[in-house]
């Protein structure tokens, strides 16, 4: 039997739209937690390669952690400031062409759903009854990949990337600050570990890529990152020493 209407969407299939806004958000979360925990990590070992004093400690840690928080959202604020200010200069150079040029824009938009495998005849009715609807959204998308409803915000990502970062540097401060001296870079090195494959693990299937080779990287450049700061502090405290 057959239905009137186009067929819905799969079942967990996002729309391009949602996919686009969610790989932007997992970009900036994945990227803060990550980076609050391998720096504050590779900080606080650093500092108890030299030192064992809790205070010192503490205070590289809560210091990196700020510097970090801080960093990062202006980082995150800055890109993404830059890539929605070149969306928006693309879709106002659109939307004037459109008003300018409607039979060439037309034209265009059939070339491309004939690049993509329509027929001619084909490509050309698409493309009218698309540029009927809504020319500057079927433009928009065939020709930017652009949805105009669906721009990041830089102050929710500049806001997600610090809260993400303050998120991962809190385990290796509580890692380095609660055990015994003696166990201190061991504990935080397993549970940096630890959280780094758990984080690679989810970031790898929200965003469907391969989640080894996502949970090796960040293991092998969490570990790198410890033993070299861990090394380095090491010699540092004992020529001070």
């Amino acid at each position: 039997m057959s239905t009137d209407g186009p067929p819905a969407p799969h079942s967990g299939e996002p729309h391009r739209a949602g996919l686009h806004s969610r790989l932007n958000w997992l970009r900036a979360g994945v990227l803060g937690a990550n980076d609050g925990i391998v720096s504050t990590a590779g900080l606080v070992v650093g500092v108890a390669g030299a030192t064992t004093g809790r205070p010192a400690i503490l205070t590289a840690g809560v210091a990196g952690v700020v510097a970090g928080a801080v960093s990062m959202a202006l980082g995150e604020y800055v890109s993404v400031s830059t890539q929605r200010d070149t969306e928006r200069a693309l879709l106002a150079k659109e939307r004037a062409e459109l008003a300018e040029y409607p039979a060439t824009e037309l034209a265009e938009l059939t070339g491309l759903y004939i690049a993509k495998g329509l027929r001619p005849e084909t490509a050309r009715r698409v493309a009218e009854e698309l540029t009927a609807n809504d020319a500057f959204a079927a433009h928009a998308d065939a020709e930017l990949g652009i949805d105009p409803t669906a721009l990041v915000s830089p102050w929710r990502a500049a806001g997600a990337s610090a809260v993400s970062f303050v998120a991962g540097s809190l385990l290796p401060l509580a890692a380095i600050l609660l055990p015994p001296a003696s166990l201190r870079v061991p504990v935080t090195a397993a549970a940096v570990l630890l959280s780094l494959a758990l984080t690679g693990a989810a970031s790898a299937r929200l965003g469907t890529s391969p989640v080894g080779r996502a949970v090796t990287r960040l293991l092998v450049g969490g570990a790198l990152a410890m033993a070299v700061t861990y090394g380095i502090g090491h010699l540092i405290g004992t020529a001070v020493g």
